[in-house]
């Protein structure tokens, strides 16, 4: 391989990685507002048609489950876009990114954080390790498995407070 063709190929690999992260970032953010006015055919769009959504161990396994195929995945979210919506505030934060991309497929790994409050009362904070596998179609990168694991779950009293912060005297 010359060095311009590594170059071409290391350029692609970054290209693919970002553009990964722009599509886990859309459906992340997708999530955090499902309601009824939710785009459900966006959110479809960025699973391959054949996709798997699964939920590990023993609590998520039980909690969601597994779906397979767009249609199923959709399906399943479009439970959580109902008029009052399901979530009164949901957030999902994600590190500890991880992503490689051979060819025309790629796997990322992330550690998740939720916050949720919900419409009928209550907060919970969750944490969860998320593995998914990508493949690239027509120049377009999609989620071809979703594989999330709880890691821990809690329920909280509330999110915000007028209390003072916590900060050293000065």
């Amino acid at each position: 391989m010359t060095e311009l063709e590594q170059l071409r190929s290391r350029l692609q690999a970054l290209e693919s990685e970002q553009a990964i992260r722009v599509c886990i970032n859309r459906y992340m953010d997708l999530c955090d507002h499902l309601d009824a006015s939710t785009p459900l055919d966006e959110l479809g769009n960025l699973f391959t048609e054949g996709a798997r959504w699964q939920g590990k161990g023993a609590r998520y396994a039980a909690t969601f489950g597994g779906y397979e195929g767009r249609e199923a995945i959709v399906a399943m979210l479009a439970k959580y876009c109902v008029e009052p919506a399901h979530f009164a505030l949901n957030v999902h934060y994600l590190t500890s990114e991880v992503i490689v991309v051979e060819g025309g497929k790629a796997h990322g790994s992330w550690n998740m954080l939720q916050v949720s409050s919900f419409s009928r009362g209550g907060s919970h904070l969750n944490s969860a390790r998320l593995s998914v596998d990508f493949e690239q179609q027509n120049g377009i990168w999609r989620i071809s498995h979703f594989c999330t694991e709880n890691r821990f779950s809690r329920p909280v009293s509330h999110w915000n407070s007028d209390d003072s912060l916590p900060v050293p005297a000065r």
